[in-house]
Parts: C-alpha cells; structure tokens; sequence
C-alpha cells in the first residue's frame, strides 16, 4: 500500500521547491521556541481543531491564548467546560492550534490536549472578558466570574510545531515575488521552521527554562 501521493518524477530537483527555498533550518532550539511563543502571543487568538466525537469530523473554533507554559511549548485556554469542545477533547485529546496575522504568518501546533478543573489554575489565568461569553444565568453562581463552576482549564502540551515568519520587508517580498514568476524560481521570502517531536521532549527535559 502506497504511504505517500505524487504524481511529478522531478528527479534530483525537489518536488516542493517552495519549502526548500523558504527552510531556515541553522536556527538555535531556544530561538525556534522563542520566537514561536512571541508569535502566538502577538497574535493572541487562535483556532482550535478538535475531532467531532461521534461523527469523527473535525472541528475548529476561535480560542484566546490565556498563557504558555513549558517556557513556550505548552498552551493554556480557558473554557466552558459545557461547550462541544469538551467531549470532543475527552473522545480524542489529540488537537491543533493554528494562528495567523496580517502579513501571512502562521504556525500550527499539534499537541495533546487535557480540560482541568484546578481552581487555583483557573483563577491564576482567569479573565473577566469571559462574562461576555459565557453569560449571567442569574442564580448567583454561573455568573461568569472565576469561581463560576463552568470555567475549566483547557492545556495543550506541543508534540510538534510549523511556523513560517517574513524573512524580509514588503518591499523585498514584492520583489522577491516578482522574480520568482519571471525566473520560475521559487520566492524566498519566509523563515519556515520546524520543531520536531524529538526537539520537544529535549526542551522538555531541559533545565534551562525557568516559568
């Protein structure tokens, strides 16, 4: 059975030339994770796709970053523990975060996800905006606030991470872009990293973050 699809013999040329051009591969651990975290924060919303429990389609919605963890690597969102989203997480905690700005940024995060009732959790990351979405139900405990039994902890620990950055100014792109279609060179305008599964659990056993 065939692991793979392609359709293009492309010889020793690379069959994805775009990834190849753009790959900033001679990049420090901590400098991928940094500026990573940077970048999540900055854009602070991000979508959460989850796997549907029982129809097994997947699923995204708009989150708001509460905190990083792990010195960048993990995730906390806080939510309504009565939305889909925690049955879905309790069916398949496997989960992926993907974030997006304006110049076309983006990084996606796969992780395992975990929904935690931990008050003190809670009231560490709590925020009041969260009164607008879940609501005053008028008994004098699901009221939004943080003791509101509602409120869980959503932590997503990274198992691995993609992320591109711009690697020059727009004017540079623009002309970068316009080379590549007169030369059929692919435009190398972005820094695309990786974070593989093995450099995780390194940074992960490493001493050298502080939280």
């Amino acid at each position: 059975m065939a692991t793979s699809f392609s359709n293009t013999d492309t010889g020793d040329a690379p069959a994805d030339p775009y990834k190849e051009a753009n790959a900033d591969r001679d990049v420090a651990l901590k400098q991928k994770v940094d500026d990573l975290k940077d970048f999540m924060n900055a854009c602070k919303f991000g979508m959460m796709t989850t796997r549907h429990s029982v129809s097994g389609r997947l699923v995204s919605r708009c989150m708001a970053l509460a905190a990083t963890e792990t010195a960048g690597i993990d995730l906390i969102f806080l939510t309504n523990t009565e939305s889909n989203k925690t049955d879905e997480i309790t069916s398949d905690p496997q989960v992926n975060i993907s974030f997006i700005n304006l110049k076309g940024e983006w990084a996606s995060i796969s992780g395992v996800s975990t929904i935690l009732t931990d008050r003190s959790l809670i009231k560490k990351h709590y925020n009041p905006e969260l009164k607008a979405w879940l609501g005053d139900l008028g008994d004098g405990v699901h009221n939004g606030e943080e003791d509101d039994p509602r409120i869980g902890v959503i932590r997503v620990k990274m198992t691995t991470a993609t992320y591109s950055l711009v690697a020059k100014g727009l004017v540079g792109r623009v002309a970068e872009i316009a080379k590549g279609m007169a030369s059929g060179k692919p435009a190398a305008v972005n820094k695309l990293r990786e974070i593989t599964e093995e450099e995780v659990k390194a940074w992960r056993s490493s001493a050298s973050f502080v939280e």
